[in-house]
């Protein structure tokens, strides 16, 4: 719209034979084919767009505007936009989305939970801790 590129450019590529351990922060686009043992993390408020391949695993939250699943993730997910679960997406965390569109095939344990707000889901705080009875 009015010039500007599509939102759904991919700017860089963690390769299949590649394994990461650690967060990875990034902004634009990014496409997961391999392994990364940490939390992928968009910068919040811009747009951004992250691919998990159906060869790739994340062990670690995802937290991004844009998602398209077809492998693995284990840890919690936050959306801020859309959120594509393609045939051999697996889920395992709560999910937190604005729009959600699920392939058959995909599946999530875990607890799926709308958000109107769309945008706050990337900057949701940590859990607060049950406070102890002592």
């Amino acid at each position: 719209m009015f010039g500007r590129k599509s939102k759904s450019t991919i700017d860089s590529l963690i390769g299949i034979s590649t394994s990461i351990v650690g967060d990875v922060h990034f902004k634009g686009g990014l496409r997961i084919d391999g392994h990364v043992k940490g939390s992928v993390i968009a910068n919040p408020g811009e747009t951004s767009m992250l691919v998990i391949s159906e060869q790739a695993k994340i062990e670690g939250d995802v937290r991004v505007a844009h998602l398209v699943v077809n492998g693995e993730i284990v840890g919690q997910v936050f959306s801020a936009e859309l959120l594509e679960l393609q045939p051999k997406a697996r889920i395992t965390g709560d999910v937190y989305y604005k729009a959600l569109e699920m392939h058959g095939g995909a599946v999530v344990s875990g607890k799926l939970t709308h958000d109107l707000v769309g945008e706050p889901v990337l900057k949701l705080a940590l859990p607060k801790l049950a406070s102890s009875g002592t």
